[in-house]
């Protein structure tokens, strides 16, 4: 059901924070009430939240994936019913309404995880954990390998180790490398 890449909902949350802030001069609504502050302050904020999240399009990863999709989801059924609820529905209501509900579809069908995570650098903050010759990079509250780019279970609190069970990919992965690494010695 999920289908949305997140580096493209991240392109289309700085579009959309800048249509919401630009549309009552572009739809021609600003009358200085609710009508206009609305999606004003709601394109503000989504331009700001979109900066903090998880994703590849952010400056600093703190808010996560799932929390951001949320309030996408909450901001869009407020912009959606916002004539109706700030009584200025008589005078517009539908780039409100319509745009309401393009972020609310923005959230329920955007991916929970980044395809992708960026590469490591010694600039970079993410702390590091090496098991074996594969490596890991945790980002928030998710664990990346590094060389497939995808997520992988979190070891137990406190542990060092990496305590999930290895499945089949995992064995033929780790005989790949290891018939590598001996072939280039």
């Amino acid at each position: 059901m999920r289908f949305i890449p997140t580096r493209i909902h991240g392109m289309v949350d700085y579009l959309m924070g800048l249509l919401l802030i630009a549309s009552p001069w572009i739809f021609n609504f600003n009358r200085g009430g609710a009508e206009t502050w609305i999606p004003v302050i709601l394109g503000a904020g989504l331009i700001l939240i979109s900066l903090f999240t998880d994703y590849e399009l952010s400056v600093s990863r703190k808010i996560s994936m799932p929390t951001h999709l949320w309030m996408d989801v909450l901001a869009g059924a407020f912009l959606a019913v916002s004539p109706w609820l700030f009584d200025f529905d008589e005078y517009v209501y539908l780039p409100h309404l319509i745009l309401g509900i393009a972020e609310i579809g923005a959230g329920l069908f955007t991916k929970k995880v980044p395809d992708t995570h960026p590469h490591h650098t010694a600039n970079n903050a993410d702390a590091r954990t090496t098991t074996g010759t594969a490596t890991t990079s945790r980002t928030n509250a998710t664990i990346v390998d590094n060389s497939t780019n995808r997520p992988v279970d979190r070891p137990a609190m406190g542990s060092n180790a990496d305590t999930r069970v290895p499945s089949e990919r995992d064995r033929a992965d780790r005989e790949r490398i290891d018939r590598d690494r001996d072939r280039l010695r």
